[in-house]
């Protein structure tokens, strides 16, 4: 299996002669700590006790604290998560994985049967989801799965406690790095240098190439030194050790096996488009024909960005495990994208060429210029956490691709599936939701280098949508039985009212509910949400209240100056051109009638339900020429990308962007 470890975890010398008095020295050593430290079940302990966790395991096991430190950032930030597994299984500061007993999680969807595609020269294949299952794990788990009954048996500390006590957890983690040192031949050192190649396997097993992606990044934290208040109000820091180096025949020895590594995987599959930063495997799609040739599957060819450019990167989540990923994707009756992000390590696969057209989004026209990223995991799940490694691979990748085509990196450009439009009123109500109101945004745009800060004054006319992720814990429902409220969790989304007050109703979503009904809390609704990052125009302000234009209305979000929510800003901004009463919004920028040639079917311009009103203002995310790509076919040379005449401006419309067409607004600078 791809990314495995050894077929066992590194072991002590002679463990039946010291697994006993093992037991009993970590046993006396954690009494003072689960005092000190109780799971986060119990409450909230004192502010230092994880820090003096760290000190102790240190201790006990020889490992330099600064390398425990640092592992633990890439791994988890140094969170808990109240004793809640990870995407991948992982528990607790140190992310010891133990998938048998998180395979309760959330169930895993199969959406073969959607129309990812989003093209109305195809018909849809057929509507509906299909239920959903839970999680099957294999009979043999690879080690990267399975860590933490290893750590258990190396303390002798049950596994339960391994999971709930972040001080337990702590340990488990050192006796790892401890273990792996000595299975591979290295003495213990007090020069976290001489740890290299240890950090390295506990990141990513034997794969040589998450390994060594997993232990630069290790290094660069303890290089770099952080400081940070975790989730259950720890205040944990790593001192900065700048001239810190890895030992140097530890780096190129496994610098050159993550080459090779690499070079083997790129040439079984293609050549591979991902940074030499991160792990990146081929796991190609197929382009293939079936039912008798009639159909064909799962993405189109294409010449980007010579025949179409490449403008946005949408951020998905999978809905399902890495090993159930990696199989769908190589059904050509399944739909596809371009990137697959493993939780565990960060690990990438690549399935398609950057240079073709994935069916990821639901919108043909955002498929057309995007690039789609799956990342291993649950929106639903607000306790599945995705991992440091995770964020830090992906936010490589998206730098990497961002520079490649000129992607700007904001969240006009970057987008969740979320944020992607419906390409016409009745696809609105069944377009995604991913990744989601946990996913943390602010975090992954200052991995990209972008964080959110104030461009402005109060008169900037913008604002930044920018909570608290840790503090901001809106209520949702839904996420394990309907009506039924979510854990509660951090969240990167504010919830938007009719009034300043939060006893008034939720703002409407006509395009979402075409019945009339409310927006909800539940955490698939999107009708009354804006999320990190997105930009709004002001509409007012009353108090600790604040009020933007979204989808044609008024919506007030709490902001008080004490914790505020958004930041302000300044920019572009689209209004209806004067003398019009009102405006259409579309959800794809396609071409007028005249524009296409006598072989290509016209493509149906038809506005969505929102109207946008004299005198509103909606953030600008560009301008964009209208294009059209024609593929209905798996024979290329009966392919045509066709270009209009008509301009249109992306613009934040709501938690969704749309486009409006040039000639019926007028743009200019916010606060004018």
């Amino acid at each position: 299996m791809r990314g495995s470890a050894p077929e066992d975890a590194p072991r002590t010398r002679h463990p039946a002669l010291r697994r006993s008095a093992t037991a009993v020295a970590a046993a006396a050593l954690l009494l003072p700590l689960l005092a000190a430290a109780p799971s986060a079940r119990a409450g909230e302990p004192p502010s230092g006790a994880l820090q003096r966790a760290f000190g102790d395991a240190a201790a006990r096991y020889h490992v330099p604290r600064s390398v425990l430190l640092g592992v633990s950032y890439l791994e988890s930030r140094w969170d808990a998560h109240g004793g809640a597994p990870s995407v991948s299984g992982g528990y607790g500061p140190m992310h010891l994985t133990d998938a048998r007993a998180a395979v309760a999680r959330a169930p895993e969807y199969s959406a073969d049967d959607e129309d990812a595609r989003g093209d109305g020269a195809r018909p849809l294949r057929t509507a509906g989801r299909s239920p959903s299952r839970r999680v099957a794990l294999p009979a043999e788990l690879p080690y990267r799965l399975r860590t933490l009954p290893t750590a258990a048996r190396l303390t002798g500390l049950p596994a339960a406690r391994l999971r709930t006590n972040p001080a337990a957890n702590v340990l488990g983690g050192a006796a790892l790095l401890a273990a792996a040192q000595r299975a591979l031949g290295l003495p213990t050192s007090s020069d976290p240098a001489k740890w290299y190649t240890a950090v390295a396997r506990y990141g990513s097993g034997d794969d040589p190439r998450s390994g060594a992606a997993f232990a630069r990044d290790v290094f660069g934290v303890m290089r770099q030194g952080l400081s940070r208040t975790t989730d259950a109000g720890q205040r944990v820091t790593l001192a900065a050790a700048p001239r810190l180096t890895a030992d140097a025949a530890q780096e190129k020895r496994l610098s050159s096996a993550a080459t090779a590594r690499r070079a083997a995987a790129s040439g079984a599959g293609g050549a591979l488009e991902c940074p030499w930063s991160v792990a990146c495997e081929s796991w190609p799609a197929p382009y293939e024909q079936y039912d008798d040739g009639t159909n064909y599957g799962n993405h189109d060819l294409a010449d980007r960005p010579k025949d179409q450019r490449i403008d946005a990167i949408v951020i998905h989540d999978t809905e399902g495990s890495w090993e159930t990923t990696l199989r769908l994707i190589k059904d050509p009756k399944y739909v596809s994208w371009h990137y697959t992000v493993r939780s565990a390590d960060g690990l990438i696969a690549q399935h398609v060429r950057t240079q073709d057209v994935a069916w990821h989004a639901g919108n043909w026209y955002l498929n057309s210029h995007s690039i789609g990223i799956e990342h291993e995991g649950f929106l639903a799940s607000p306790d599945a956490w995705y991992t440091e490694a995770m964020y830090r691979a992906s936010a490589r990748l998206v730098k990497y691709l961002a520079r490649k085509y000129g992607i700007p990196l904001d969240r006009q450009h970057i987008l969740g599936h979320d944020n992607v439009p419906g390409t016409v009123p009745s696809t609105i109500p069944g377009m995604h939701t991913d990744p989601g109101p946990y996913w943390d945004w602010a975090h992954y745009f200052t991995l990209l280098g972008r964080p959110f800060a104030r461009t402005a004054g109060p008169r900037g006319g913008l604002v930044t949508i920018r909570p608290s992720y840790e503090r901001n814990r809106p209520v949702y429902t839904d996420c394990e039985k309907a009506g039924q409220p979510c854990a509660a969790h951090g969240s990167g989304a504010v919830r938007l009212y009719t009034a300043p007050s939060e006893s008034a109703p939720l703002v409407q979503d006509i395009g979402l509910h075409p019945d009339g009904a409310a927006s909800t809390t539940g955490v698939n609704d999107t009708g009354a949400r804006a999320t990190t990052g997105q930009r709004f125009a002001v509409a007012s302000r009353s108090g600790d209240w604040t009020a933007i234009w979204y989808l044609g209305q008024r919506a007030w979000f709490h902001n008080p100056r004490s914790h505020p929510t958004a930041v302000n800003a300044k920019g572009l901004v689209a209004t209806p051109k004067a003398g019009r009463a009102e405006i259409p919004v579309y959800g794809r920028a396609y071409p007028e009638k005249e524009a296409y040639p006598a072989q290509v079917p016209v493509q149906a311009v038809t506005s969505l339900p929102y109207r946008l009103l004299a005198g509103q203002e909606y953030a600008v995310g560009g301008r964009v020429r209208s294009e059209y790509f024609y593929s209905p076919t798996f024979d290329v040379t009966k392919h045509a990308v066709v270009r209009g005449q008509d301009v249109y401006y992306e613009i934040q419309v709501g938690h969704r962007v749309g486009y409006v067409r040039a000639t019926d607004v007028d743009v200019r600078s916010s606060g004018a």
